[in-house]
């Protein structure tokens, strides 16, 4: 993945040679990219074996390092996980292909038309935790939206993320796609000098602690899209169904503890509490969390003081906060005030405060009456996601493939000049919208003389 023809590269020359490729990804037509992705599945079943055995070895290189309990969940690659992310692959060919897409189409006037197009964004960086699966749905999804990818994955996954890396390039390459469209950074010191690389790269999408996604913010004139902390809450309503908020809270919090989008505060009605705090209480600690609670809260159920700094808390543990409010308003204000704008829940049967709450709450995803472990790409059908985006810019919740696009102004005329439309006898333009069709666009695999 970092030598070409048995050459070993520098990143200056990886990154180099990812701008090259990607020039030709945005090119490809879809069929070649559905065939790279079969490629790529039958290939990572191949070496299944091959993949798991360097698993094993990173899960061990942990467990000596005593690396955390979170992160050793993360880091696992089994038989399941991989056929799991193989899954997501195959989701993948069936979307449609985003580029291309005619996103508005005018006539300016007659015989000249602007067309606003879908295009691939380039050079993706991706920088992200020890997750290796997270390793193929990035690549998949750069694949699939034309953009080539420039990885740096987490030391503890050293040696899984290797041998995924180089299946999925080579598996690609197999099947028409550039030599170069991926590659892999190894050291940490690999970062600084891919954050100085604003010729070559295009984004960056960091994933990991809020401090290291700052880090990477503050260090770089590449765009930057991500999230730094998943503060979701959930929010039990004075309508809430209480069976539903339990099992709500129990999904959104237990299901898989160590990802972004499981819930870190419960925010209870105040005239909800009595009634559903006990239950509540009990539930959790049956599965094993530990609740820390406000003063209200306290003086209803024996639970830990939350302080401060609980509020703002990202535990990714079997750890929940909860707080009584006296009202709707003052659930937002807390949610706006302590939240990461990543995912926010409320349960009610009550449709209007159902809406007030998504037009109010400041946040990427505003669920009701469901979990807040829907929000994933792969859930969305977005095809997996390369990470989550709290940014309000062109992409926010789960980036998929929508959120790897960027567009190109398209104008096609007939000899039109500019001076005709200047002057005392000016011709007047027409801005006439016309039916957002797709382009044809003929993909050309060679040089064209």
């Amino acid at each position: 993945v970092s030598s070409i023809k048995g050459k070993k590269m520098d990143i200056k020359e990886i990154a180099l040679h990812c701008k090259t490729a990607g020039i030709f990804m945005s090119a490809l037509s879809s069929d070649i990219k559905n065939a790279a992705l079969r490629n790529i599945i039958r290939a990572l079943e191949d070496n299944m074996d091959r993949i798991i055995e360097a698993n094993k070895k990173d899960l061990a290189k942990a467990q000596k390092d005593n690396l955390e309990a979170p992160l050793m969940k993360r880091l696992k690659f089994d038989q399941a996980k991989l056929i799991e992310a193989c899954d997501g692959l195959s989701s993948l060919i069936t979307l449609q292909d985003p580029v291309g897409m005619a996103l508005s189409a005018t006539e300016l006037d007659k015989g000249l038309n602007l067309y606003k197009v879908s295009r691939p964004i380039g050079v993706i960086g991706v920088i992200f935790e020890s997750r290796p699966d997270a390793l193929v749905q990035i690549a998949a999804l750069c694949l699939k939206s034309g953009n080539s990818v420039l990885l740096k994955g987490g030391k503890e996954a050293f040696a899984t993320n290797q041998i995924l890396a180089a299946i999925i390039l080579m598996a690609g390459v197999e099947a028409g796609l550039p030599e170069g469209w991926l590659g892999l950074l190894e050291s940490r010191s690999d970062v600084d000098l891919m954050l100085k690389l604003d010729k070559s790269i295009d984004l960056i999408i960091p994933r990991g602690s809020n401090e290291f996604v700052r880090y990477i913010m503050d260090n770089t004139v590449i765009p930057v899209l991500g999230h730094a902390d998943g503060i979701c809450h959930l929010y039990i309503d004075r309508f809430a169904d209480l069976k539903m908020a339990i099992d709500l809270s129990l999904d959104s919090k237990c299901q898989y503890v160590a990802v972004c989008n499981a819930i870190e505060t419960i925010l209870v009605h105040e005239s909800m509490a009595r009634d559903i705090l006990p239950s509540l209480k009990a539930e959790l600690e049956d599965r094993g969390v530990k609740i820390l609670g406000c003063e209200k809260t306290r003086a209803i159920i024996d639970v830990e003081c939350a302080s401060k700094e609980a509020w703002k808390t990202e535990y990714l543990d079997l750890i929940v906060s909860i707080k009584i409010v006296p009202s709707l308003d003052q659930a937002l204000t807390h949610i706006n005030k302590y939240g990461s704008g990543h995912t926010d829940v409320i349960v009610t049967k009550d449709n209007k405060r159902a809406v007030y709450f998504m037009d109010h709450a400041d946040t990427a995803d505003a669920f009701v009456n469901c979990s807040s472990r829907f929000a994933d790409g792969f859930r969305f059908g977005l095809g997996a996601e390369v990470g989550i985006s709290t940014n309000k810019i062109h992409a926010r919740g789960p980036v998929g493939l929508e959120g790897l696009m960027i567009y190109q102004w398209r104008l096609i005329g007939d000899g039109h000049m500019v001076k005709d439309y200047t002057g005392i006898k000016a011709k007047q333009f027409i801005h006439k919208p016309l039916k957002k069709n797709q382009l044809e666009i003929n993909h050309a695999k060679t040089t064209i003389d």
